[in-house]
């Protein structure tokens, strides 16, 4: 009956830890991605929106949103929260990606086809070396780094052992990538 119940708790805690993973990596507004705002029973306020470089956007009556780095449902609670000063009833905001042209990753150096590359779904190094066509014969596969800049705007540098995640090993490296990180294979 113990054994019963401790594989029980077990499959909750693992449940639940792969529902806040899932939740942790909500898609975040990028500049350059393209919105689309719908505001029920509201005609004008209806708008396709670019977000930005400076990550803002712009909407009548809700003025300057910040919209970069935030997720969909963040910027609707912030377009509801600005929009119901001056609305009547509580609008009921929908905040839809139309574009993600702003989530991008970088894959520089030894590799078959170095470049920028707008992604649509979350991305892991192994898989935008294979964007890059991969290694070229003459890289140091474990001496590859990714580059992340923090909201703080520091930059962070770990190191990635592409024989060690090919192998099966250290497979706790091959994290998803972030827009606008970059992978430089030496």
């Amino acid at each position: 009956m113990l054994t019963r119940l401790s594989l029980i708790f077990c499959m909750l805690t693992t449940a639940t830890f792969a529902h806040a993973q899932v939740q942790d990596q909500s898609y975040r507004i990028n500049p350059g991605d393209i919105l689309d705002i719908f505001v029920w029973n509201e005609k004008d306020l209806m708008a396709e929106v670019l977000v930005r470089p400076d990550g803002m956007i712009s909407m009548p009556l809700a003025g300057q949103v910040q919209a970069g780095g935030q997720t969909p449902a963040a910027v609707e609670e912030k377009l509801t929260s600005a929009l119901a000063k001056f609305l009547k009833d509580k609008p009921t905001v929908t905040v839809s990606l139309k574009q993600t042209s702003g989530y991008k990753i970088y894959v520089l150096g030894k590799v078959n086809r170095p470049g920028e590359y707008p992604i649509n779904r979350p991305t892991d190094v192994m898989q935008a070396l294979a964007l890059a066509g991969g290694l070229n014969a003459f890289a140091a596969e474990n001496s590859i780094n990714v580059l992340h800049r923090n909201a703080d705007g520091t930059q962070v540098s770990t190191r990635f052992r592409y024989n060690d995640v090919k192998g099966g090993d250290t497979l706790e490296s091959n994290r998803f990538l972030e827009s606008g990180d970059i992978v430089v294979v030496p």
